[in-house]
């Protein structure tokens, strides 16, 4: 069985936060382009030191919100 450390990311489909990294690939775009968006404000963010945090709950409303 395979150990959780302290290095192990958490598992996306529970968290309530993603990356950026993560919503560039939920959209199928660069990171950069993940970047402007975050930016822009589209969604509520939190900084922690360095690091973005994009509210998955924000996140996933405004997506919805898009028209396809």
């Amino acid at each position: 069985m395979k150990s959780l450390t302290a290095t192990s990311q958490a598992d996306p489909s529970v968290a309530k936060t993603y990356r950026v990294e993560d919503i560039a690939k939920i959209l199928d775009i660069g990171r950069s382009s993940a970047y402007n968006l975050v930016r822009e404000g589209h969604f509520k963010t939190v900084r922690i030191g360095t690091a973005i945090r994009i509210s998955r709950k924000s996140f996933d409303e405004w997506l919805e919100s898009q028209a396809i």
